[in-house]
Parts: C-alpha cells; structure tokens; sequence
C-alpha cells in the first residue's frame, strides 16, 4: 500500500529545505574578540542569527545579522541566493565554542568551532590555492586537520572549487558544502584568483567575507606574531575598470606596510606575510606570467612600469610570499629582483622575501609540469597533490611544512625562518 503526502506537506517541506542554512563558514576579522559567520539559504528567511556559547553548555548568547540576495545569472536554471552574516564579539581566545546559526524558519546543526589566540599564541595555517570541487586531492586532509585540531585556520589562495560560478553557481554550492566540516570549525580567509573572474568576480565578492571593505578583494588582519596581508593580483589582467583599482589598492598596500612597518606594530606582529594568487617567480613550463621577467605583477604593468609588488616587499621586509596558480609546491630561496640571497644561512633574518607557491591542493586540470633545470632560485620543488602548513611559533621563529597528499601525509619539505627580536 502506498501512501501519499497531501501536496500542503509536499509544499511545506520544500519551502523548510529551501531555509536550511548550509554553506556555513567562519572568516577572521581585524579583532582578535571576533569572528563573522556566513551561509547561505535558498529562500529569504525573516532574521539572520546565531545562537552560541561555551563548548558544552548552553547556546545562551544571541546575536543578529544581515541577509543579501545574490541573483545569479548564469546556467539554464538560475538561482538565487540568500547570503546571511552574523558578527559574533567579545569571544575569549583560544576557546571552544558551540553554535547555530539560522532564524526561526529553520536552523543549521550544531557546530563547534575554536578561536584564534591572541599575539603570544602560537598559531598554524593551512595553506594552498587552486583547490576544486572536482579532483579536490585534499578536502579529505584538511578536514582531518581541522577536526583534529590540527590547524588553527586556512589561507586559500585563490581559484576556489573551480568554478564558483559554474552551472548557475551549484558547482560553487558543492564546493563549499563539502568543505563546511573545515570552513564551521576554523576561519577560511580566501584572495581571489583568476578562476573567479566572472561578471566582475560577483561570486567570490557575495559568498566570502573578509575583513575591510573592498569585496574581499585586498585587506590585511593579525594573528598571532603575524600580520597577514591579502591582495588581489587579479587587478592586473581583468582590466575591466582600467588601472583605478591597481591603485587603490597599491595605495592602501603602501599605507598599510607603514603601519604594519612601526615601532609599536612591529613589537608586537614581526613577521609580515602577504598572500595572493598570481606569482611573480615560478619554474614551470607553461608560460605563466611568473615564468617572465617583466611578469607585471613583480615590476608593474607594462610600458609604465608602475604598481609593481616586489620593490614595496623588499622595502617593507615582507618575510613570507604565499601564492598559488601554478599546480605545484614550490618554495624560493630569498629572492629580490632576480637576486638570490642564500648565503650562509638564508633563512636567519631572510634578507629579502620567501616566495611559498602552493597551488597542488587539486582540482580538475591536475599538475603543472615543470622545467627539467630549475632556476638558482629554486630551493625545492614537488608535484604531489599536497597542501602547506604554516606554523607562526612566536615573533622569531616560523616554519613551513608541505604535506604531500600524494605520499599519505608525509612532510616532504620543511623551512624554519628565524628572526632577531624586535628592538
């Protein structure tokens, strides 16, 4: 015998689907007491909340956020979405807390997730770009690792489930639900990469949401003895707005480099990373930007020569490069204008920046190859599938593991960078 819902049920149940939050990803912002939530729902609900408290016991605090729609255009069967933000305060550091998010419509399961310590804490990173839905070698990994405990938060580089936008957004949907056991647990920070490109990056700019107020394009945040920068190198070949946006940006990296430069912010977050996606050194074969000398991310654009990024990271003294796009691991020696500064000991008070390309998470066009003679400044290079991890041990020491998916976990390259401590 069969039985049929009455169609009032049926209805019912699909509008309740079409509120359950998922999607659901923590970001950093410039305050140590705070973290945003974001998720996503396919039908407007009447508030955007999260209820939270201490691990383990009641969901006692409440807090009260933002929904916006974001029409996407794309596909045979567009859709839209609803993009909720909530900004959670006054959380203790490196304390575990347990939460919800939704509105009364419906409400997500019940996630725990860890904050980030204060500058004294040690801190560790994970680190790729280029990582997709489809061929994604090491969402498995990485949810260990964040379920483990193991990492405290995520830098992604850039080129994010390839596409976000693909058939109508959904392939961006898969995406970040399958990596919601990381992005609830620990913040995801993400820069954009050239994958990301359609209808002027919209998907990256409404699904994400990163310190500052750029569109998540460029913004910078401490944690631990860091100070962390994001840009965007997309700037430099989607010209769509001319050069304007090259210079905002190129402004506000000078001004932010001057503070991040000064006695006191110095004292207290010595190392300076920045991360991005497009390169500006690289020993693969397939004619990258990286692969030229005039690449106009290291130098400027072309004719003009102005805007570059590797004269401002010298000057400043970045200590640590993060980038993806090539489909390898590569890690330089320190680097300026060709130069290589590799002396007795390299990586004790590193005279000119590291350059850390980590862009073999996986996706669907696979591993790069390349050149059969690396460049002098080439100090290792790997086409394992694998994922980086940083560690930011206190202001002197930091170091950088590459975990090789391909080889089961193992660490196949490790650097410690040392420093003198600040004066």
């Amino acid at each position: 015998m069969q039985f049929l819902l009455p169609l009032f049920c049926v209805v019912a149940i699909s509008e309740w689907a079409l509120t359950a939050p998922e999607q659901v990803m923590i970001a950093a912002t410039e305050q140590y007491s705070e973290l945003v939530i974001t998720w996503v729902t396919f039908e407007s609900t009447s508030t955007s909340q999260v209820l939270y408290g201490l691990n383990g016991g009641p969901l006692s605090n409440v807090a009260y956020g933002s929904e916006t729609e974001f029409v996407h255009k794309e596909g045979k069967k567009p859709l839209t979405r609803y993009i909720h933000r909530v900004n959670l305060t006054n959380l203790l550091p490196l304390t575990k807390y347990d939460y919800m998010c939704g509105s009364l419509a419906n409400w997500s399961k019940l996630f725990t997730m860890r904050t980030l310590g204060d500058g004294t804490s040690p801190t560790t990173l994970a680190v790729f770009g280029d990582l997709g839905y489809k061929n994604g070698q090491s969402i498995y990994s990485l949810i260990s690792e964040a379920t483990n405990g193991t990492i405290d938060g995520v830098l992604h580089c850039g080129d994010i489930a390839y596409n976000l936008f693909n058939d109508g957004g959904r392939n961006g949907d898969d995406f970040l639900n399958a990596i919601e056991p990381i992005s609830s647990k620990v913040p995801y920070m993400v820069a954009p990469g050239n994958h990301e490109w359609l209808h002027n990056f919209s998907d990256y700019q409404y699904r994400f949401s990163m310190p500052g107020n750029t569109f998540n394009g460029y913004y910078s945040w401490n944690v631990g003895s860091a100070h962390i920068i994001s840009l965007t190198t997309e700037i430099y070949f989607f010209l769509w707005d001319g050069i304007d946006l090259i210079k905002q940006q190129y402004d506000w990296l000078v001004q932010d480099l001057q503070k991040a430069t000064s006695k006191e912010q110095r004292a207290k977050y010595p190392w300076i990373i920045t991360m991005a996606h497009h390169p500006m050194y690289c020993s693969t074969t397939d004619e990258d930007d990286c692969n030229h000398r005039d690449s106009v991310v290291r130098v400027g654009l072309p004719v003009i020569h102005q805007y570059g990024l590797e004269s401002l990271f010298y000057e400043y003294g970045v200590d640590v490069a993060l980038w993806g796009h090539e489909h390898i691991y590569e890690r330089l020696w320190p680097v300026y204008d060709y130069k290589v500064m590799n002396g007795t000991n390299p990586y004790y008070n590193t005279p000119a920046p590291v350059h850390i390309i980590s862009g073999a998470a996986g996706c669907r066009e696979g591993r790069d190859l390349f050149t059969d003679h690396q460049p002098d400044w080439t100090a290792f290079i790997s086409r394992d599938y694998g994922y980086s991890k940083m560690t930011i041990h206190n202001i002197t020491h930091l170091s950088i593991d590459q975990i090789s998916v391909s080889q089961n976990g193992t660490v196949i390259d490790t650097v410690t960078l040392i420093k003198d401590p600040p004066m």
